[in-house]
């Protein structure tokens, strides 16, 4: 899909069904067809395909060629099922001329469009619409940042306050799953901000050469520092990330530890009624206890007797 865009007015609106090309500041492409990708080749402008945009070498992923920028980030995303992914998407850079690339779904292109002029530097032209993209990005970051930290809140809630009934395995085990799938997706932001990191970094190294960008210095100085300050967050989540994992584990391993214990006292308090049970039930015909009136209730009162004696026992040393 392509979707094109000029500037009316400080605002980004779609270009007509009859309006040229080459009329755009912006042309996203999402999963691009091969007429889509020839149609921005006519800008001398080529589309990395799929498995380019993969490519783990820096030097594939952000370079110059024949005066276009080429930088190629890895961002979250979703897939059908929403469920959270990292997928590369490519920023192409050129005097007058913004390309993005992109294979999956992700928010900041989708909500951009709609608030550019309340976005950064805003969208009169390729740079600043660039610029204006990234923040939005990095805002949207920030906040998957504050979604993990409350994912992470509720966790450590359920583990260190649990409700007056006990709380069940079934649940530690669902808080330590949601942990998990925290710290797997803080993962994804974490590279999503070193990728984006990088990308600015080598289209500072560039600034000079473009035109338009007048005066956006101190807006790529807060846009490096907004991500330095949310990869310290990132590297305190992660911290959490470990301490909500080990407490839930910990909580379940003292809950299995509770049941040993009452399965070990039951067992215990069981002993001596049983070893009674046991000598009265070997028959023997020398056992004068047997033949009198008084046997069978001595013998369950023996039994009472010693299950009481052994929960006195442990009650005395602090077991139970």
């Amino acid at each position: 899909m392509l979707l094109a865009y000029k500037e009316i007015d400080g605002r980004l609106q779609p270009l007509g069904k009859d309006e040229p090309l080459s009329a755009a500041l912006w042309i996203d492409l999402f999963r691009p067809t091969p007429d889509e990708v020839a149609a921005v080749r006519a800008f001398n402008v080529e589309v990395p395909t799929l498995e380019d945009m993969q490519e783990i070498e820096i030097s594939n992923r952000l370079y110059r060629d024949g005066g276009t920028d080429y930088l190629t980030v890895i961002m979250t995303a979703h897939h059908h099922d929403d469920e959270g992914l990292s997928a590369p998407v490519t920023f192409i850079l050129r005097q007058g001329l913004l390309v993005t690339a992109r294979h999956e779904r992700s928010r900041p292109f989708e909500t951009y469009p709609m608030r550019a002029e309340k976005v950064g530097p805003g969208c009169a032209n390729a740079n600043r619409i660039f610029l204006s993209l990234v923040e939005e990005c990095i805002g949207r970051l920030a906040d998957h940042l504050e979604a993990v930290g409350r994912a992470l809140d509720e966790v450590a809630r359920a583990a260190y306050q649990p409700t007056k009934a006990r709380m069940k395995q079934a649940a530690l085990e669902a808080g330590l799953r949601r942990v998990g799938r925290s710290g797997e997706f803080l993962g994804m932001i974490r590279l999503a901000l070193l990728t984006l990191n990088r990308a600015l970094g080598f289209y500072a190294h560039t600034e000079h050469e473009r035109q338009g960008d007048e005066g956006l210095e101190k807006v790529l100085a807060q846009l490096v520092k907004d991500l330095m300050d949310l990869e310290v967050h990132s590297d305190f989540l992660s911290g959490r990330v470990q301490l909500a994992s080990d407490a839930a584990l910990g909580i379940i391993n003292l809950e299995q530890t509770a049941t040993t214990r009452i399965v070990s006292v039951v067992a215990v308090l069981f002993l001596p009624p049983t070893l009674i049970a046991s000598v009265y039930g070997m028959n023997f015909q020398m056992m004068p206890e047997l033949a009198q009136p008084w046997g069978y209730p001595a013998a369950v009162g023996l039994m009472l007797a010693s299950a009481l004696g052994a929960w006195g026992w442990m009650k005395w040393h602090n077991w139970l």
